[in-house]
């Protein structure tokens, strides 16, 4: 059988490519074809044990089955859904976050109350290691990501059914410092009807489960800035 695997972050530099074409036998599961990815690519052994796998945009474990043609991809730990007739917006973008557009979008006419939540880039990190950043460079597995996006969006909807407008955006491509790189905001018709707490489980969410990375650049060079969140079943969608 034949599969693709798609390499970011980290594994993409070890790899020195995006993707490639891997012939596997029938019946093999991902823990062989991490296996196999550690024989063809020695460099990613030290890596491997914490790689986290998605086959066709879901996440994926070691006694999971790969099908013919299947899309793999490989990446670092990240630093379908609910109906519902009120408006939700999710994207992977690399344009500018308009946040009073964002506004005029989830807000309807028995909206009272909106709770916004933005990250930026830091010029200077004084938590830990102090040090300057001169930019960001965050990539994503885009299809995947969007699709997480989703995902997020409708559990904030399932744990909060009082939210009207929902929008979770991530940013990607160099971004500078105090540029805004990720959106999560949501509407209701009150304050006290729990936009506070949906929007800070939003954007703890987002960086658990939604692919995406960032490259910090800086005076002390440049290094992928990778999370410490290992996805389990439960953190999958049932698509059938």
């Amino acid at each position: 059988m034949k599969a693709r695997v798609l390499f970011f972050a980290t594994f993409r530099d070890r790899v020195g490519a995006r993707a490639i074409e891997m012939e596997l036998p029938d019946g093999s599961r991902v823990a062989e074809l991490k296996t196999r990815l550690q024989v063809q690519y020695p460099v990613l052994a030290e890596l491997m044990s914490s790689a986290l796998v998605s086959v066709n945009r879901e996440f994926a474990f070691n006694e999971d089955v790969l099908a013919e043609g299947a899309e793999v991809a490989i990446f670092p730990p990240v630093s379908g859904g609910v109906h519902s007739d009120y408006p939700t917006f999710v994207a992977i973008t690399e344009q500018e976050l308009d946040i009073n557009a964002l506004l005029s979008q989830i807000s309807l006419p028995t909206s009272g109350a909106a709770c916004f939540f933005t990250g930026m880039v830091r010029g200077v990190t004084q938590r830990g290691d102090a040090h300057a950043t001169a930019y960001l460079e965050y990539e994503a597995y885009q299809p995947m990501a969007e699709e997480k996006l989703r995902q997020v969006a409708d559990e904030m909807r399932q744990r909060w059914p009082s939210l009207q407008g929902v929008v979770v955006i991530q940013r990607i491509g160099r971004l500078d410092p105090g540029t805004p790189t990720v959106l999560v905001a949501c509407s209701a018709a009150h304050r006290d009807t729990g936009v506070f707490e949906a929007a800070r489980y939003g954007i703890d969410r987002l960086k658990e489960i939604v692919p995406v990375w960032k490259k910090e650049v800086g005076p002390q060079g440049e290094a992928w800035v990778e999370g410490k969140y290992i996805p389990e079943r439960t953190d999958t969608v049932d698509h059938g």
